[in-house]
């Protein structure tokens, strides 16, 4: 069957481990060579494929990749990820999580703490965080499609405490800075005394659909505390990036 051979192409191209040639395809599937092309041209022009940098040689597409990480389930991620999360909540010695993008909103769904039991440090629970007022909600929407973010700004810009900025004007200036440094931060927007940063996780060129953070109370967390652990935040989200692709091409 037509499909069957399809399937047949995107399994070599996915266990291959590398780009690979269409000449290579044909060989190790042993389809007829105008067969195999054909194809390979049908799943590229789909985008089920992609071409590596202009050679020639193919990879699993980006269009295949977010198929697979959409039906990607909560615990299939955080099994990708806990590991790298609690080892840098323990190096840091801070509460880490990681959040989500889905539905038009972003949820924290893992948390990890540091083990250390002389150490004061700040659970911010499970769920829903406010696109305007967390910077897990901001490291995402920064990057965003300027649509969704006007939306955002649209809408009911609650105020939690006198730190939340609540004008469209302020928002947009806040997402330019976290462009240019590539994290976001919350400075007791949403609770008093407790301060967090966070970086966006992209996966290929999907864009920004998690982001990794740390949580802390103010004391511990000024400005400079907060440089710091932006550059972090952004070395650990490429490796939990790579972490969530792999889980997901493996799937494919």
């Amino acid at each position: 069957m037509h499909l069957d051979r399809l399937i047949a192409i995107l399994e070599m191209i996915a266990v291959a481990g590398r780009p690979i040639s269409a000449a290579e395809v044909q060989k190790a599937t042993g389809l007829p060579k105008p067969t195999c092309y054909r194809l390979v041209q049908t799943l590229q022009e789909h985008r089920l494929i992609d071409e590596s940098e202009g050679t020639s040689r193919f990879v699993i597409g980006e269009r295949l990749i977010r198929i697979a990480l959409l039906g990607k389930s909560d615990v299939d991620v955080r099994r990708a990820s806990a590991p790298l999360i609690k080892s840098a909540a323990v190096e840091i010695r801070e509460t880490m999580f990681l959040a989500r993008f889905r539905n038009g909103q972003v949820e924290i769904i893992h948390v990890e703490t540091p083990d250390d039991p002389g150490r004061a440090y700040i659970y911010p629970g499970l769920g829903t965080r406010p696109m305007h007022a967390c910077s897990c909600s901001k490291a995402i929407a920064a990057f965003a499609e300027p649509e969704f973010q006007d939306r955002i700004l649209s809408g009911a810009l609650r105020q939690y405490t006198e730190h939340t900025k609540t004008t469209a004007d302020a928002l947009r200036s806040e997402f330019e800075a976290i462009v240019q440094r590539g994290f976001a931060e919350c400075d007791q927007e949403i609770d008093t005394g407790v301060a967090s940063v966070a970086a966006p996780v992209t996966i290929g060129n999907i864009g920004a659909t998690f982001s990794v953070g740390a949580v802390g109370p103010i004391r511990r967390f000024d400005g400079e505390y907060r440089e710091a652990l932006g550059q972090r935040l952004m070395q650990l989200a490429e490796r939990i990036s790579g972490a969530i692709q792999l889980c997901s091409v493996a799937d494919i």
